[in-house]
Formats: C-alpha cells, sequence, structure tokens
C-alpha cells in the first residue's frame, strides 16, 4: 500500500511542478513532510542536501532518495522516481505537438509571462525552506544566502567561487 500512496504523491508532484527541482522542493517537503509525515524536517533537509550533491537533476534525485528513505527498498526509489517523471513524459508527448504550431500565440506567449514569476516565487520558497530548521528561521543561513545572491546577481562571481566560500562561512558559523 506504500507503494502506491508513494505512487500518487510523485505522480500529484510531477503533475503540478512547474520550474524544475528546486521548484519542487516545497511541493516534496508540502506532501512528505507536513502533509504524510512520512520523514522529519531535518531527514527533508538531509535528502536536499544530498540530491544536490549528487550529479542528475535535483527533483529526480529527490523523488528517489525520498522513495528508498520512507520504504527502505530500492522499489520506493524506483516507483517515487517513474512515478515524478511520468507526467512530464505525458504532456511533453501532447503539448510538443501543439506548441510548435501555437508557439508564437499571444495567449501562449501570456500564459509563459505569467509562470515565469510563479517559477523564481517557487524557487525563492525552496530556498527559504532550507533556511528554516523546524519552524525556527536560521538567520546564518539566510545571512548565507543573501551574502550568495549578492556575490552572483551585485558582483558577479562565478558559482564555484561562492559554494567554496559559503562552505567554509558555513563552517565557521556552524562550529
Amino acid at each position: 500500500m506504500i507503494f502506491l500512496k508513494l505512487f500518487f504523491t510523485f505522480f500529484k508532484i510531477g503533475l503540478f511542478n512547474f520550474g524544475g527541482g528546486y521548484a519542487m522542493i516545497s511541493f516534496i517537503q508540502n506532501e512528505i513532510v507536513h502533509k504524510h509525515a512520512y520523514l522529519s524536517t531535518a531527514q527533508f533537509t538531509d535528502i536536499v542536501a544530498l540530491s544536490q550533491v549528487t550529479p542528475g537533476p535535483v527533483g529526480i534525485n529527490m523523488a528517489t532518495y525520498t522513495g528508498y528513505s520512507i520504504t527502505h527498498s530500492v522499489w520506493g526509489a524506483v516507483v517515487a522516481t517513474v512515478a515524478v517523471c511520468l507526467p512530464s513524459f505525458i504532456l511533453m508527448i501532447f503539448i510538443s505537438r501543439f506548441f510548435l504550431q501555437y508557439r508564437r500565440s499571444k495567449t501562449v506567449e501570456d500564459v509563459l509571462k505569467g509562470l515565469r514569476p510563479a517559477v523564481v516565487g517557487l524557487i525563492a520558497a525552496a530556498a527559504l525552506v532550507l533556511c528554516n530548521v523546524q519552524n525556527i528561521i536560521d538567520y546564518k543561513s539566510v545571512l548565507l544566502l543573501i551574502g550568495a545572491f549578492l556575490a552572483v546577481w551585485k558582483f558577479k562571481a562565478g558559482p564555484i567561487f561562492v559554494l567554496v566560500i559559503s562552505g567554509a562561512l558555513g563552517f565557521v558559523l556552524y562550529t
């Protein structure tokens, strides 16, 4: 029964998510931590971190690790991964037939313009989720988030440099 619940949960996440893996983080947290209580916030945060350092798409990695963590089985990982990918696969088959025909349509352009800020908001929500440990805002994490954002946006620092500096600052701030 857990595999069926896991499939439907991740199918729903895959169906209603727009914006990629980082936008998916808040969806997964809401379903897995808050709604179903399969994992704690700390376990979820560990899965997010592991998904980011593992090669591959973050959203798919998260589904895989979450499925495994919930069921303690490779089959749980497979079910969650297939379920999160299946809606996109099905939708892309249907949409690709029509998108090429209607991509210059004003309606399609307007819908995409409306989705862009929503995706940025979902990614920002995911970043704030990672700064929130057990419903207490971790101000050190928020400062690191703002510093990393400013370093990339204002000072055009490279992502590798920002990651190295953030890791060093995290070590100093948290030890």
